[in-house]
C-alpha cells in the first residue's frame, strides 16, 4: 500500500464515521422536531377549545346582562310605582303619631277633669250632709196627732 492509498482509506473511513454521526444527530433531531410538533399541535387543540368555550360563555355572558338589565329597568320601574305608596305610609305614620300624641293629651284632661269631679262630690255629699244635719227637722205625723 501505497501512501496515497492508506490516506485514502483513513478518509472513507472518516467520511463514514462522519455519515454515522450526522445520520444519528439527524434522527435525534428528527425525533425531538416530532415531539415538538406534537406539543404544537396540543397547544393548537388546547387553544382551539379554549377559544370555544370563551366563545360560549360570551354569548351565555352577554344574555345574563341583557336579562339583568331588563330585570333591573322593571325593577326600577315598580319601584317608582310603589313609591307614592311609601310617601303614605309615611304620613299615616305621622297622623297615627299625632293622634296618640292627642289621645295622652285627653286622657291626662279628662284624669284631670275625673280627680276634680270626684272631689266635688265628695265636697257636694259633705255639704249635702252638713246641709242636712243643720235643716230644721220637720216633726213626724205621729207626733202631730197625738
Amino acid at each position: 500500500m501505497t501512501g496515497g492509498e492508506l490516506a485514502a482509506i483513513i478518509a472513507a473511513v472518516a467520511f463514514a464515521v462522519l455519515v454515522a454521526f450526522l445520520a444519528m444527530v439527524l434522527s435525534k433531531v428528527s425525533k425531538t422536531i416530532d415531539k415538538v410538533s406534537q406539543s404544537v399541535d396540543e397547544a393548537n387543540t388546547t387553544i382551539e377549545v379554549i377559544t370555544r368555550d370563551v366563545d360560549i360563555l360570551s354569548r351565555q355572558v352577554e344574555g345574563l346582562l341583557v336579562k339583568s338589565n331588563e330585570l333591573l329597568t322593571d325593577v326600577t320601574k315598580k319601584v317608582a310605582t310603589i313609591d307614592p305608596l311609601f310617601t303614605a305610609v309615611a304620613d299615616l305614620s305621622e297622623s297615627v303619631s299625632e293622634l296618640n300624641s292627642s289621645s295622652k293629651n285627653l286622657i291626662n284632661k279628662v284624669g284631670t277633669v275625673g280627680k276634680t269631679t270626684a272631689k266635688a262630690g265628695v265636697v257636694g255629699k259633705v255639704g249635702g250632709a252638713a246641709f242636712r244635719a243643720f235643716k230644721p227637722k220637720k216633726e213626724t205625723k205621729t207626733s202631730n196627732n197625738q
